[in-house]
């Protein structure tokens, strides 16, 4: 049997998919072991590394040290160990102390946070860095660190305490209802096996007892350099001066002379159905859960390659089906698909989830399973799969035309992957080739022969989840044993096609012409002014050689609308899209563009309506199509509203069961008042929903040309995009009278009411398990003489404040997993002549009894900040981080289109966005230049209020206290006789609330 590699000489980097040639295909020929494209091999000591040279992005380094060791490797005392240590790395190891690792990545601007920089799973632990080459001891110190990782970690008894409290609150921060829900299918999926209770976060007893002995014992054993992996994919000058840094930092270290081996452990199979009805009062709606196991199975040969492929092709034309059923008159599930996941490293399985109404889980199991059957009993036609293929094919062409457009990330997951899983590495170009080959022969009835795998006897797992339980485990095999009977007795009927028309335009428009055009130099942009009055400006890009973006926005949405307009206007968005806003029912169009990649979706925002699109250059025509017909087409109510309706209905359910949602609620009504526009919506409030009413608004919003402006960035060929401009953006008919045009300045603004004291507050909500999260608050206000200049002075504030509150809740405190810090001012966007008013909020989520320390202790940081300014190491910071991201924006399509749209909406703009452009890159070159402890405390005294604790609002949410439990502490109360009067009288009031609290919460 040989070994196949793809020739390199085969392809030309530029060459099209179209003119790919097919490949000889030998079913048996084994795939290289060696990845392809990199630079791949071992050192003596056991060390794995994969260097490879990729320039997307500029001056960047993707680097990861992957280890073989993740939590299913713990002993019992040993739960959550593999986290915890982890945890432990960023916070102290040989040659970096007190969250060093932290403080280096943020001066060099590297990205840094939770989830970013290292995850621990079932199997693995990735520690991963994204950082600046552009000096040359970057990248040795970034590899000195994965070095430091490999064997250096220190784990000393300080060091545990001081991150029990972070790893404590990722643990609590977690207990909602979703990962309850995953918690709970977890253990019902791998029962029988150790996978089933070792969830990578832990015990609660191991996080806030282990020692540090157990935890180096557990990383001593298992972190063994023959178990890991350096991976290194950047825009390096070559890669053995790479490999060599790799050399120098990994090669004197050592492990122990005889690592453990890595057990296999086995997920036992079943060919009866395992069965769960799980109840959870905060759940966010009705789901149900299939799944089928199956042992992995490698990826060697070309045939596994094609019966891959040929997997793919039944998911997708099984979910084809499955979304068309979702848009259907009272569908049985909301939303339904079908997917393959590896769960751990000896078993996948092909998964069906869907959500659906309240007590309606036993009908969408029905419909589950029934379009499984009916997939094993009729099979597929082959104009579905003709789709499916088309589909495919177009997804490994845009892969096919990026291949040199990577990110290093991506690559670099790739490389991962192929340590971790064993998942050849065969690079795209050979994938095109192959699947451009193999994807024309794979026939219906072949893909068809997969829903055999989708038995209830292959190990199936069934789960319901319901707020309140309406359904049994009696009710859920009665259901599958009805099903199966049906597919015994040949009771399913064949799948009906719908019928597809061929174009998406029935009659081509009449082209415009281009009245103005002007050239903006400063960043390289034309703007045309059609014959119809719409703004067109495009931008040629050479950062995706198969992408276009496109955004179109005009003046005036929901905030001109009076509180009795408001309600049905509001629905009309999502009616419109059930409807079909391009002309064809969704379900429809979906077939339609087939084998293209466009994408198209519109929003009626408070201030501005807009629409968003993507598309490869091929399709830019199809685009183009579909915002001519959004203009041409008028929506009206049909069947589709009462499905629009429902969803909403179960929507505004979840939310009143969500506690989160009720803290939000409460922090929006303290900073907008009692506005109707912020009201959160209920269920009494949808019979006063005007269905006509609120697809007449939705019509007049996208009627007239004269009020958009389009703009477009990407890989533009100009003297094939203009014709196409002009005939369907300048082809769409301007009306006779008016439609919504208002100008910025004349906008209707929605209230801001920031408390004018202090505000400090305690939400409580009834929790399954307790929670808090902290919103603390501060309102800003620029000056309209100023406002450029004020808005990055806040953007640099606010990363300011970010840093600072992880150095001081998190690393010095421990008491924190992360911290978010963010701006508000999109209430006043549209206002070009007042002051803007807004507010800058810090959220975390910590322990309930020490939240309102903690809320002192950030103040206190804040205003230690307004007064005493921050430190020259926190300034060289932010500004790092700010230049860092700056600078990969500058390589990005949707960088681009956010800058330009924000030229045009500026408030300086005035028909000139080259000047606009100009003067924000200005502003932002002279506040860098600027940027001081001084000039930074100046601004945090100008537009926040000073001192900071004259005014702010603090919302903590916290669980609401048990019954049992304040009848416990009253039991060991011993009142005095007034006390006794006192408590009497509150206990009647507490009946008389729990009984109103029942009753509420049934209706």
């Amino acid at each position: 049997m040989g070994s196949l590699q793809p020739a390199k000489s085969l392809i030309g980097k530029h060459s099209s998919f179209r003119s790919l040639k097919e490949v000889e295909l030998e079913w048996d020929r084994q795939f290289e072991d060696h990845p392809f494209g990199v630079d791949y091999g071992r050192l003596e000591n056991g060390l794995v590394y994969y260097v490879r040279r990729n320039p997307k992005p500029k001056m960047r380094a993707a680097l990861a040290l992957a280890v073989q060791a993740g939590s299913v490797l713990e002993e019992e005392e040993e739960r959550g160990v593999a986290h915890i240590v982890e945890h432990l790395a960023f916070s102290a190891t040989k040659n970096y102390e007190n969250h060093g690792i932290v403080k280096f990545l943020e001066s060099i601007g590297a990205q840094f946070g939770p989830c970013h920089n290292a995850w621990t799973s079932f199997d693995e632990t990735l520690y991963e860095l994204l950082v600046p080459i552009d000096k040359p001891e970057l990248l040795s110190q970034a590899i000195s660190i994965l070095a430091e990782f490999s064997t250096e970690i220190r784990i000393a008894d300080e060091d545990l305490e001081k991150e029990r409290g972070a790893v404590m609150e990722e643990y609590r921060s977690g207990r909602d209802a979703n990962q309850r829900i995953r918690d709970a299918y977890w253990s019902l999926l791998m029962g029988g096996s150790k996978y089933a209770d070792r969830l990578p976060i832990g015990l609660e007893k191991v996080i806030r007892g282990v020692t540090s002995k157990t935890a180096k014992q557990f990383y001593q054993k298992w972190y063994h350099l023959s178990k890991m992996a350096v991976i290194a994919v950047g825009d390096f000058p070559d890669t053995e001066s790479v490999v060599e840094l790799i050399k120098t930092h990994f090669s004197q270290k050592t492990s122990a002379s005889n690592p453990s081996p890595v057990p296999n452990f086995h997920v036992p199979s079943h060919e009866q159905p395992r069965y769960s009805c799980f109840v959870d009062s905060e759940a966010t709606g009705s789901e149900v859960m299939i799944s089928y196991k199956m042992p992995v199975k490698k990826m060697k040969t070309i045939k596994d390659y094609r019966d891959g492929l040929v997997e793919s092709m039944f998911l997708t034309a099984l979910n084809q089906r499955f979304s068309k059923i979702s848009r259907r008159k009272n569908p049985p599930y909301f939303s339904c698909s079908l997917y393959a996941d590896t769960l751990a490293r000896p078993v996948r399985a092909y998964i069906m989830y869907s959500t659906c109404k309240e007590k309606g889980t036993l009908k969408a199991l029905e419909s589950m399973l029934t379009e499984v059957s009916r997939a094993r009993l009729h099979g597929f036609s082959e104009h579905e799969i003709s789709i499916v293929r088309a589909l495919m094919m177009s997804w490994i062409e845009s892969a096919y035309l990026e291949r040199d457009k990577r990110k290093s990330t991506s690559l670099r997951y790739d490389y991962v992957q192929h340590f971790i899983h064993n998942e050849p590495v065969i690079g795209i170009e050979y994938e095109a080739q192959l699947q451009k080959t193999m994807l024309p022969h794979i026939s219906a009835s072949e893909v068809s022969k997969y829903a055999e795998k989708l038995q209830t006897s292959c190990s199936c797992v069934m789960k319901i989840v319901e707020p309140q339980s309406s359904a049994t485990i009696g009710n859920l095999k009665k259901v599958v044993s009805e099903v199966i009977k049906l597919e015994m007795d040949s009771n399913i009927s064949p799948w009906n096609d719908e019928q597809i028309p061929e174009e998406i335009v029935d009659i081509k428009p009449n082209p415009g012409n281009i009245v103005k055009q002007h050239e903006y130099s400063n960043f390289r942009a034309t703007e045309l002014i059609l014959s119809n009055g719409m703004e067109v400006c495009y931008k040629c890009t050479d950062f995706s050689n198969d992408q276009i973006i496109f955004s179109g926005f005009s003046y005036g949405g929901l905030s001109e609308l009076s509180e009795s307009e408001y309600l049905s206007s509001m629905m009309g968005s999502s009616f419109a899209e059930e409807i079909g806003v391009f002309g064809h029912k969704p379900s429809v169009l979906g077939d339609m563009l087939a084998g293209k990649k466009v994408r198209v979706r519109t929003r009626v925002g408070n201030y501005m309506r807009t629409f968003h699109g993507e598309c490869s250059p091929s399709d830019l025509e199809t685009a183009l199509q579909l915002v001519y017909q959004l203009f041409m087409k008028y929506v009206t109510p049909g069947e589709e509203v009462d499905l629009v309706m429902q969803r909403t209905e179960e929507y505004i359910r979840a939310e009143e069961r969500d506690p989160y949602t009720i803290f939000r609620n409460r922090v929006t009504e303290l900073h907008r008042g009692n506005s109707y526009f912020f009201k959160p919506l209920k269920i009494s409030d949808l019979s006063n929903v005007n269905p006509s009413k609120a697809c007449e608004y939705f019509n007049s919003c996208f009627k007239d040309p004269s009020t958009f402006t389009v703009v477009i960035v990407g890989n533009i060929d100009p003297a094939a995009a203009i014709p196409l401009m002009l005939q369907y953006l300048g082809g769409i008919p301007k009306p006779s009278e008016p439609v919504l045009h208002l100008m910025s300045d004349y906008i209707k603004g929605l209230p801001f009411n920031f408390p004018t004291t202090v505000v400090r507050e305690v939400v409580r909500s009834p929790m399954v398990e307790e929670q808090c999260w902290v919103t603390l608050s501060f309102p800003v206000e620029l000056t309209k003489v100023t406002t450029v200049e004020e808005i990055l002075y806040l953007d640099f504030l606010s990363e300011l404040f970010e840093t600072k509150i992880l150095q001081v809740l998190r690393f010095k405190h421990g008491q924190i997993y992360s911290a978010s810090v963010s701006v508000n001012l999109s209430g006043n966007m549209p206002h070009r002549t007042d002051d803007m008013h807004g507010y800058i909020r810090i959220h975390f989520s910590c322990d309930p009894k020490i939240s309102s320390k903690l809320v002192d202790i950030a103040l206190d940081e804040i205003l230690h900040l307004q007064e005493e300014g921050p430190s020259d190491q926190d300034v060289s910071t932010i500004l790092a981080i700010e230049q860092r991201s700056y600078e990969n924006g500058l390589q990005d399509n949707n960088y681009w289109l956010q800058k330009i749209l924000d030229s045009y909406q500026s408030r300086i703009y005035s028909g000139d966005i080259g000047n606009a452009f100009q003067v924000h890159e200005e502003g932002r070159s002279r506040i860098r230049e600027s940027l001081t402890q001084l000039t930074t405390q100046s601004a945090m005294q100008r537009i926040m209020p000073y001192p900071c604790k004259n005014q702010y609002t603090a919302v903590i949410l916290m669980a609401q206290p048990r019954a049992s439990k304040w009848l416990r502490s009253a039991l060991l109360w011993k009142p005095s006789d007034r006390d006794t009067k006192i408590l009497a009288g509150v206990a009647g009031l507490t009946v008389l609330a729990f009984s109103f609290w029942r009753h509420s919460r049934k209706s």
